[in-house]
C-alpha cells in the first residue's frame, strides 16, 4: 500500500510564523515613531533657519528687524516677513501646543526659537544666528542665548 504524504503546514509552524512576524512589524512602526520625530525636528529647525534669514534681509534693507505686538505667550502671530518670506511658516505638529516663538523690539535685537521633539531642547535663532539650546535653556525674550 502506498502512503499518502501530506504537503503542508501544520497549526503550529502556521501561529510561529505569524508571531515572528507581528515582532518584526512592531520593531520596525517604533523606529518609524523615532524617525518621524527626527524628520520634524529637522523640519523645525530648517524653518527656524527661514525665518532668521529673512530677518537679515529685511534688517539688510531697512536697517531694523521686524517690529512686532506679541501676545503674554510670545506666540509667533505674524503672517509675513516682507516679500522675504511671504508666509511664515508653521510646526509641523500643531495638535500638540507647538509653535514657533518670537520677541523682539523692533530694533536690533530679535529671538525666534522652537521646542524639539527627539532629545529635547530647542532650535533658536537671533541677530547673533542660529544655535541649539538645551531643554533647561527655555528662550524667553530677546536673551536667546
Amino acid at each position: 500500500m502506498i502512503k499518502k504524504k501530506n504537503k503542508g503546514f501544520t497549526l503550529i509552524e502556521l501561529l510561529v510564523v505569524i508571531a515572528i512576524i507581528g515582532i518584526l512589524a512592531s520593531v520596525v512602526l517604533v523606529s518609524l515613531n523615532s524617525a518621524r520625530a527626527k524628520a520634524r525636528d529637522a523640519r523645525r529647525q530648517s524653518d527656524i533657519r527661514q525665518i532668521a534669514l529673512a530677518m537679515e534681509m529685511k534688517y539688510d534693507d531697512d536697517g531694523a528687524y521686524l517690529s512686532l505686538e506679541v501676545g503674554a505667550d510670545s506666540k509667533l502671530t505674524i503672517t509675513a516677513i516682507g516679500t522675504y518670506l511671504p508666509t511664515i511658516p508653521k510646526d509641523p505638529v500643531a495638535t500638540n501646543g507647538a509653535y514657533y516663538a518670537f520677541a523682539n523690539t523692533g530694533g536690533n535685537e530679535y529671538c525666534v526659537w522652537a521646542a524639539l521633539e527627539s532629545g529635547g531642547g530647542f532650535t533658536a535663532a537671533s541677530e547673533k544666528g542660529v544655535t541649539e539650546l538645551a531643554t533647561a535653556d527655555v528662550p524667553t525674550s530677546l536673551t536667546c542665548w
